[in-house]
């Protein structure tokens, strides 16, 4: 039997497949804690994390163990039907968290239009904005999905363009811009704030200290729903549970998914208190995968994980570390613009050198056992699994210095 490489099955992907993203040039067949192997058995640190999706690292034990177990005996049912598994997991989640409900959905998409709707209908069930009139204010910048809605309250072109027409009902602001917000808030009909409290896709734009503090405490005293998209930043990977935690911000509404379910499938959740979740009722709302039994076991297995393994506070410490050691780049590395971040969440400002980009620094990364993905064309994102240790981030650290001596 012929054994394909690497430029093979990249070539499949190019004739067959839609050509909607632009990966780097390797092809991965395996994965295990902090490590990807490629086609051809060379291996990596992972520094992407699938997006921030795979906090508890590739193919945890314990999270494959709930996957198989439950495999065997039931996987979907619909929302038609009762099952044993949902009630549990809506009972641990919502515990674990501090709120009343959760709604169950299955991408981040999702969840963030799951969002979107129970502000608007709060808005005119509780909030008494007139119907079709409720707004609800973004920030520039912002990635919360690919959804026609969603684009459309975006600043980025590579997103919105040539995909109108677009879903009225948003008024964007400066991110990290307290009186803009302020300002905007005063609008009449605003019913929600909807923010990332780092901006991941933006390229982990760290706000301020005390900015969503003051966000949120703007959104108490005007009766207006504090929303946290929490898709990339939750579940550990700043530092803390949620990245909100760092200013003692509790959302009105909360969005979760990626490392809900460890990389193992699609799962994402909204969490919301009984005076704004039940504003939707029966037949309103829903997903004939959301809370589907396996997603429902995965989800407690891959939460208990996190809290088990001390991840937030394993990337506290180890992130600390890693920007603490790049520091010295930014300072003496005529390449490096910038470093920033929080916990595990990190970034560098890449400024291009003799026609050498983020892109291609990326490449040689990936040339040299790590692999990274560039953001707007100047940022690089770094985002190892959670379950790294300090001896493997010193090892990655001695690798991204490397391969930027080698642009020197």
């Amino acid at each position: 039997m012929t054994t394909l490489t690497s430029q093979d099955y990249i070539q499949l992907e190019h004739e067959f497949g839609a050509h909607n993203y632009h990966p780097l040039p390797v092809v991965l067949q395996k994965g295990k804690g902090v490590f990807v192997w490629d086609v051809e058995g060379k291996k990596y640190y992972d520094f992407l994390s699938a997006y921030s999706a795979v906090n508890q690292g590739h193919c945890h034990p314990k999270i494959i163990k709930a996957l198989r177990k439950q495999a065997k005996k039931l996987t979907l049912t619909s929302r038609a039907f009762y099952n044993d598994c949902l009630g549990k997991y809506e009972k641990y989640i919502t515990e674990l968290l501090g709120y009343d409900k959760v709604l169950p959905m299955n991408s981040g998409a999702e969840g963030v239009e799951s969002a979107l709707k129970l502000c608007r209908r709060w808005a005119y069930e509780k909030k008494g904005i007139p119907e079709n009139e409720a707004k609800i204010v973004v920030c520039d910048g912002n990635f919360h999905g690919r959804t026609i809605t969603i684009v459309s309250m975006s600043t980025d072109p590579s997103s919105f363009k040539g995909f109108g027409p677009f879903t009225p009902g948003f008024i964007v602001v400066p991110y990290n811009d307290i009186e803009a917000l302020k300002k905007a808030l005063e609008e009449p009909h605003v019913a929600g704030f909807l923010v990332e409290p780092i901006q991941g896709e933006a390229g982990v734009f760290v706000p301020d200290s005390g900015y969503l503090k003051k966000a949120w405490d703007l959104c108490r005293k005007k009766n207006i729903l504090f929303i946290a998209d929490e898709v990339q930043t939750g579940l550990a990977r700043t530092g803390k549970m949620l990245a909100c935690n760092h200013e003692d911000v509790r959302p009105d509404i909360l969005i979760l998914g990626k490392a809900l379910s460890g990389g193992v499938l699609p799962v994402s959740a909204m969490l919301a208190d009984n005076d704004i979740m039940l504003c939707i009722k029966p037949g309103e709302h829903g997903s004939t995968f959301g809370g589907n039994p396996l997603a429902c076991k995965v989800a407690i297995a891959s939460l208990k994980v996190l809290v088990d393994e001390k991840l937030a506070e394993n990337a506290e410490k180890l992130g600390a570390i890693f920007r603490e050691e790049l520091k010295t780049y930014e300072r003496d590395h005529d390449m490096v613009e910038l470093v920033r971040g929080k916990g595990l969440l990190n970034a560098i400002v890449i400024k291009p050198k003799n026609g050498k980009t983020a892109w291609d620094v990326c490449v040689a990364l990936m040339n040299n056992g790590l692999l990274a993905k560039p953001t707007h064309d100047h940022i690089i994102r770094f985002a190892p699994p959670l379950v790294i240790t300090e001896d493997q981030i010193m090892e990655a650290v001695d690798i991204i210095k490397d391969t930027l001596d080698s642009f020197k």
